[in-house]
């Protein structure tokens, strides 16, 4: 399979899939700038409720607000993991306004969605997002990969055989970077940059039962091939 039809989430899903699994998130008001941990939920339409902090700085500026709403900008930076070079996956942007929901609770109306990744940005059509799902191992993937690294010595060296040639060429180290339901990403750095790669997966994963079988998949289809100058995989 070339990289060119190598399936790949669109920026919608990514994006969606960012919602599903951040555990935080920014806003930004006239007034203040405010980081909620563990504070927020986005329930299925893509609709991200916010639930007031202690320190109701967001409520009280809320009803001061002409018309009962707040513009606002609601920031996720999606990290990586494991331990790379740049660990920022992606971040997301999300700008529109802020209205209440009941008395503890805080709905976000977004007007506009950007998604900046290392190969550019890209404006999300919000009917997209909307309508778009998170992917199935979004929520999961952060320990998945953790474990994956965990072992990299007996799983990713074996699989970095699956890079071409060229894309070896100066490394001095690879990690898995990123799992989604289409396949693994792995970062390759070399002394002074470093760029990914995508391994996919026969088929889609639908859970992370189906991920793991794709991942040995890959693992066995590694193995098989002959042996190449061994990588290294520590940075």
């Amino acid at each position: 399979m070339s990289a060119a039809t190598r399936p790949e989430p669109t920026p919608a899903e990514r994006a969606r899939s960012v919602l599903a699994a951040a555990g935080s998130l920014t806003v930004t008001t006239h007034g203040h700038r405010i980081e909620l941990i563990g504070l927020h939920t986005v329930d299925a339409a893509a609709r991200l409720l916010l639930h007031n902090p202690p320190d109701g700085h967001l409520a009280a500026e809320l009803t001061m607000a002409p018309h009962g709403e707040l513009t606002a900008l609601v920031e996720f930076t999606d990290i990586a993991p494991v331990s790379v070079r740049e660990r920022v996956r992606a971040r997301l942007t999300l700008g529109g306004r802020l209205g209440a929901l009941g008395p503890k609770t805080l709905v976000f109306h977004p007007a506009r969605a950007v998604l900046t990744e290392d190969d550019g940005t890209t404006v999300v059509d919000l009917d997209e997002l909307s309508l778009a799902s998170p992917d199935p191992l979004a929520t999961h993937e952060a320990e998945m990969l953790a474990r994956l690294d965990a072992v990299h010595a007996d799983t990713v060296a074996p699989l970095a055989r699956l890079l071409p040639a060229r894309e070896r060429l100066g490394a001095t180290g690879v990690r898995p970077l990123r799992l989604d339901r289409h396949g693994l990403v792995l970062r390759v750095e070399t002394a002074d940059s470093h760029h990914d790669t995508r391994l996919p997966f026969a088929a889609p994963a639908t859970h992370p039962g189906d991920a793991v079988r794709g991942i040995h998949a890959l693992l066995a289809e590694a193995t098989a091939r002959p042996r190449r100058r061994r990588l290294p995989t520590t940075s």
